[in-house]
């Protein structure tokens, strides 16, 4: 059997599968074959992470589980499909877990880097009953089969739906030796009123009745404003935008499903501050005065966790890197952490479920849309494009003249500081970025990126290599002290990290004038001047 030539949606008849039956009645006898493989009743499980990134990178995951076994099926979106399938017997795709709790196979080394440090998330929940028909031509040789499906989505994203029921969906399949037969029966199909080429596969579908996308979630600013809005809205516009971020991951960090849940919600924390912070004033000023507080207690909050996961995560690679030690000499700090980030994650949670929490989202939602419905009082408000153009000018001469006074004998503090300021120019660029053509857009973006990384290696080292000697002290209070094995490794990491931090420093010179200098400035100020879109 070759493989499907043509998948049909059929919509709107009663019993379409009757009808395409009769109509490939005209040229073909048309039988049922029982107990063919993939006939019967099947579940079937989507999986991604919270952030689609399988989807982002043209790629399907399935679970399938029937009465012979389950399986994993890997197929990629893209025009040339393909598919990879590995079994899985026993496994179940109910709970949220990483790449590595699948069994060992093809599927999971194709996904676990792309997904990792990611939980794979039941996405869509299915039932397809599938029938196979045999195509007999005149001398009784089967010559295409009929596959057809019945599929009941059971739940999505938001948890079990109620059952929606898909339109069936028909394909047909070659023999070998009679392509123009299949070619024949798919013209039959094609004719019936209601049929359509199937544009999308099931998993699409499922999602769309349970009234979601792929894709749908982002950790990047997408708020929808123009160049023309007046400035406060626009604020606003992207305030909201952030505020939604912030919330919709907060289940997955009570949860604990995976680290990365807590990485958006701080970095949607981080954009809401800085927004405050440079944009503020365009706002009601009691808002601004009240919400800065607030969103301090709790980037403060989640600080510590975040800290300790990124240690955690970033052990492995450090434990590989050592020469003098071995990594398992490690293992005592690993445990340390561990055990520091459980206590640390309690009191996480207990924040974000408290009353204050709860009063912030509420109360800063609220405002926020009481911005967006006030009308204009007043003095005339400027509009968003001259917001953004003089905002991130402003910005980046902050950058230019702090980043140019910078010599190697500068403190390391004057490199942290601008740091910070360019992460405020950067998040500027994100806030107002549908104002721009993407090309400029991009180059501009490319350029601090490239500085933000060179700065942020520094600072990283200097923070780790700092906290490595305060992690050393806390376990020698403890009452188990660590093996001699371990506080060695610990002082070779140390090392380690002294070292990246000085080629960061080496680097900061060029990496500055190529975005500070004169090709720099320009492909900034040809970005600004280029609004309004």
């Amino acid at each position: 059997m070759m493989p499907e030539t043509q998948a049909f949606v059929l919509d709107g008849a009663s019993d379409p599968l009757a009808d395409v039956v009769a109509a490939l009645g005209q040229a073909f006898t048309v039988i049922e074959e029982r107990g063919t493989a993939g006939s019967g009743s099947r579940r079937r499980t989507w999986l991604d992470t919270f952030d689609w990134r399988l989807h982002v990178a043209g790629l399907a995951l399935e679970h399938e589980q029937t009465r012979r076994g389950g399986r994993l099926i890997l197929t990629t979106t893209a025009a040339t499909a393909s598919t990879t399938e590995q079994p899985v017997p026993g496994w179940q795709s109910s709970r949220p877990g990483p790449p590595a709790d699948l069994p060992q196979g093809p599927v999971r080394d194709a996904i676990t880097r792309l997904v990792a440090p990611r939980a794979l998330l039941p996405a869509a929940k299915a039932v397809t009953v599938r029938t196979t028909l045999r195509l007999l031509n005149a001398d009784g040789k089967t010559v295409a089969r009929l596959l057809a499906e019945r599929t009941t989505v059971t739940a999505a994203p938001s948890g079990p739906v109620s059952p929606a029921v898909l339109p069936p969906l028909v394909s047909i399949a070659e023999v070998r030796g009679y392509p123009a037969q299949a070619r024949r029966a798919a013209a039959l199909i094609a004719r019936l009123p209601g049929a359509r080429l199937a544009s999308s596969g099931v998993f699409v579908a499922a999602l769309a009745a349970a009234g979601h996308r792929p894709g749908e979630y982002t950790g990047k600013v997408s708020a929808s404003i123009t160049a023309q809005m007046p400035a406060a809205q626009a604020v606003a516009t992207v305030l909201l935008d952030l505020l939604a971020t912030l919330t919709v991951n907060v289940d997955g960090v009570i949860r604990d499903i995976d680290t990365e849940f807590l990485h958006d919600l701080r970095v949607s924390v981080r954009r809401t501050r800085a927004a405050i912070k440079l944009l503020g004033d365009v706002l009601p000023p009691e808002i601004a005065t009240h919400y800065r507080a607030e969103f301090k207690w709790l980037g403060d909050l989640t600080t510590p966790v975040r800290d300790l996961d990124v240690h955690l995560l970033g052990h492995e690679t450090l434990a590989a890197s050592l020469t003098a030690a071995a990594p398992s000499d490690l293992e005592p700090l690993r445990d340390f952490l561990a055990r520091r980030r459980a206590k640390e994650f309690r009191l996480l949670t207990r924040g974000l479920r408290s009353t204050r929490f709860r009063a912030l989202t509420h109360d800063w939602d609220k405002a926020l849309r009481e911005v967006l419905d006030a009308r204009p009082r007043g003095r005339r408000q400027p509009k968003a494009s001259a917001l953004a153009a003089e905002r991130t000018a402003r910005a980046y001469r902050v950058i230019v003249r702090r980043g140019g006074v910078i010599t190697p004998q500068s403190a390391p503090e004057s490199l942290h500081d601008l740091r910070k300021r360019c992460k405020e120019l950067r998040y500027l660029l994100e806030f107002f970025a549908p104002l721009y053509e993407p090309p400029g857009y991009r180059k501009a973006v490319g350029d601090l990126k490239q500085l933000q990384d060179c700065l942020g290696e520094f600072q990283d080292s200097q923070v780790q290599r700092e906290e490595i000697h305060d992690l050393a002290e806390q376990m020698l209070n403890e009452r188990t002290r660590p093996p001699a094995a371990t506080l060695l490794a610990m002082g070779e990491l140390a090392a380690r990290l002294a070292a990246s931090q000085q080629r960061a420093r080496d680097e900061f010179g060029l990496r500055f004038t190529r975005f500070a200098g004169p090709s720099g400035e320009q492909r900034l100020r040809a970005l600004l001047e280029g609004q309004p879109r």
